[in-house]
């Protein structure tokens, strides 16, 4: 009955609303790359990357768009690669900071709190490395160097990488870049709560302005973990329990679980599809980058 009522056109602008979120996403990540770096295809490598992370598992997709910028780049894996490892950091710290927020306005179940304090400590640790990288590379080299020392072709290639991985770091500790990494961010999570919104009116969901905010702080936890291709299951679980603590009634919560995730995966998935094509590049390619730089 629930979505035999939904408002189509809502659910139609929340499906558009998915990819427009990806965009500025793309738009974000040009800033964390080194300045002048210009790397081309980075929507493409987004859209890609969020597909892959819909139908293979352990977030495979992180690997998917480094790889597909490195290719169209030319160079630049290892250095592409870093500038992935610092967004996450930063979209890491939004959602504890969100977590924060909402804590504050309603009671929330003690595993988020829970979840929300893992991720700031793993976060915390990132970016104590992070720094170290940007602001003190020599001091990290050496110890890159030490902790090694006792496997000399180990110790060559680490370094090397690690030259590299640094150079993806250094977009954030760019003055200039500081202003429009946080103009972006700001977009790229206030896209993705107009979504929540707009299904939430689709469906007739009378809540307040704080309801998509506590959606993506639920979902952004319990996501922060690799799962299931598209995180089947825990994005449902999230997003019903989310709206459950708001008073909606667990049939409603579940309907709308399975509209927000579907107008993300489906739109997603299939412009990701249409990237992966004109991109030239296949997921079995995908599939050796990753086992390549986990080797």
């Amino acid at each position: 009955m629930q979505l035999r009522n939904a408002e189509w056109g809502w659910v139609t602008v929340a499906a558009i609303l998915a990819p427009l979120g990806l965009w500025a996403r793309a738009a974000r990540w040009r800033y964390l790359f080194p300045p002048r770096s210009n790397p081309p295809g980075l929507v493409a490598a987004t859209m890609i990357g969020y597909m892959v992370n819909n139908v293979l598992p352990l977030r495979a997709g992180e690997v998917a768009r480094v790889y597909v910028v490195a290719h169209r780049w030319g160079h630049g894996f290892w250095t592409t690669l870093g500038t992935v490892v610092v967004e996450r950091v930063l979209d890491g710290l939004t959602v504890v900071l969100l977590v924060g927020l909402i804590v504050l306005m309603i009671p929330v179940p003690a595993y988020l709190q829970w979840g929300a304090l893992v991720m700031l400590a793993v976060n915390l640790v990132g970016i104590a490395a992070l720094a170290g990288m940007a602001w003190r590379p020599e001091t990290m080299h050496a110890i890159a160097r030490w902790v090694f020392r006792h496997w000399p072709r180990l110790q060559s290639r680490v370094t090397r990488v690690f030259d590299r991985f640094v150079r993806g770091v250094h977009g954030v500790r760019t003055p200039e870049h500081l202003v429009p990494l946080l103009v972006w961010t700001v977009v790229a999570w206030v896209i993705p709560a107009l979504g929540a919104w707009t299904v939430l009116r689709a469906l007739h969901l009378s809540l307040s302005w704080v309801a998509p905010w506590v959606v993506l702080a639920f979902v952004g936890v319990s996501v922060s973990i690799p799962s299931a291709p598209g995180f089947i299951g825990v994005f449902h679980a999230a997003a019903a329990v989310a709206l459950g603590i708001l008073g909606v009634a667990r049939a409603e919560a579940v309907g709308y679980a399975i509209i927000l995730h579907a107008v993300q995966f489906v739109p997603v998935t299939l412009i990701g599809w249409l990237f992966l094509l004109r991109e030239h590049v296949t997921l079995s390619e995908v599939g050796r980058a990753r086992a390549e730089s986990s080797a």
